[in-house]
């Protein structure tokens, strides 16, 4: 890794050890601590001063693919091609909670500007949100990497397919998300995807959001999303042939 002058482009630092690709990054909001992941299944924390490598964490089982840390510079959060998410004690390494919920890589984390709810999107298009003190799924929605919120946290952007980014807005009678938009962002499809892959999508999603799976608020609103985003696309396969 490399630390660079911000204005006048040369390096101030390399940072090695490591020993295969880094993948992620992150800086503590204090600016005092670095933290790196890596293809070699390892997060190692930085003294961003002075380049001391504080301590090196070894416990994820796949590529370290993300990183983040809480406005109050407590936690550390990784995602891993392992399936699982783990928070740790910025200050010492300890683990503190393992999220297991994906059933394929994580590919992005996004922590709320409270500090109290992680979003995390996986490779099979699924963006969970957790609570970071009790690690309780909190709900389930369909979409891609990256993941930001919004400065005020009212909104959560997330990538789609065929170029589209879904932008998710909180519900005024709840804390939950709400899911809008063209019929082929709903399922998570491009326009014009095969009528047997939206078919296989529209399995996917109603099997993610049924009530005897899904037991978040929002779960019912979802599943009529993706019903009514369905049989649009029903009604306009009709009509084009």
């Amino acid at each position: 890794m490399r630390i660079w002058e911000s204005y006048r482009g040369t390096i101030k630092r390399t940072l090695n050890g490591h020993t295969d690709a880094v993948l992620a990054v992150a800086i503590s909001p204090d600016s005092t601590t670095l933290v790196s992941g890596s293809v070699d299944k390892t997060i190692r924390i930085w003294n961003l001063q002075t380049g001391e490598n504080c301590y090196i964490i070894n416990q994820h089982l796949a590529t370290v693919n993300t990183l983040a840390i809480t406005p109050d510079n407590q936690t550390l959060i990784s995602g891993s091609s392992d399936n699982k998410i783990k928070l740790w004690k910025l200050q010492t390494g300890e683990l503190r909670h393992t999220l297991k919920g994906h059933s394929t890589a994580i590919s992005a984390i996004a922590i709320h500007p409270d500090g109290k709810i992680i979003a995390s999107s996986s490779q099979d298009g699924i963006i969970n949100l957790w609570n970071i003190e009790t690690g309780e799924l909190l709900e389930t929605l369909s979409g891609f990497s990256p993941l930001a919120f919004s400065a005020d946290g009212k909104m959560l952007i997330s990538g789609g397919k065929g170029g589209t980014i879904k932008i998710w807005r909180q519900v005024q009678s709840s804390d939950n998300l709400s899911l809008t938009g063209e019929w082929w962002e709903i399922l998570g499809v491009e326009p014009k995807t095969h009528p047997q892959d939206v078919k296989l999508a529209y399995l996917r999603l109603a099997r993610l959001y049924h009530p005897d799976i899904n037991s978040s608020v929002s779960a019912k609103t979802a599943m009529q999303a993706i019903n009514e985003a369905y049989q649009k696309f029903q009604q306009q396969l009709k009509t084009h042939n």
